[in-house]
């Protein structure tokens, strides 16, 4: 028998490490996703106003809650989380959205954002399957599910 170090949930840590570097990156990249809806819910105009701004400031909320969850995730797995933006910018494969003017290319913005997190989330649903970590697997499975109804959502709007 091997003589394996766990963390406190009964993982072993070298696994548990390889997960939080994935949960770390999905973190950054909901960060600035989440900021870019923040952006595009205060400066949306046009006709659609009324439409985009609500839908932006659900889907930040949909996203401020993932942001606390996968840091929670991290710290259930017995490490820290990223916290701060120059992290945040330095780990994410999404970019700061600035300024966006047209209502059009927001939806697209996020459409694209979406798309990142789920790649991010289906590589930490695959890794979390190999290490046995049911409760990472079950967190991505239920993103990825809401994550695709959106993006449909979204592409249904942009046609």
């Amino acid at each position: 028998m091997t003589n394996m170090k766990t963390n406190e949930i009964g993982l072993e840590i070298k696994e548990s490490k390889i997960l939080v570097d994935k949960l770390n990156e999905l973190l950054a990249n909901y960060q600035i996703y989440y900021q870019n809806l923040r952006n595009f819910h205060w400066n949306v105009t046009g006709p659609n106003f009324f439409e985009l701004h609500a839908k932006f400031e659900e889907l930040y909320n949909e996203a401020n809650a993932g942001v606390d969850e996968v840091a929670e995730r991290i710290l259930t797995l017995g490490a820290r989380p990223l916290s701060s933006y120059e992290e945040y910018i330095e780990n994410a494969k999404i970019k700061e959205a600035r300024v966006i003017t047209d209502p059009t290319n927001m939806v697209e913005i996020v459409k694209e954002n979406l798309n990142t997190l789920l790649i991010l989330e289906r590589e930490t649903l695959e890794a979390a399957s190999g290490f046995d970590d049911e409760g990472t697997s079950s967190l991505m499975s239920d993103y990825i599910t809401a994550k695709e109804k959106v993006v449909w959502m979204l592409s249904a709007y942009l046609r």
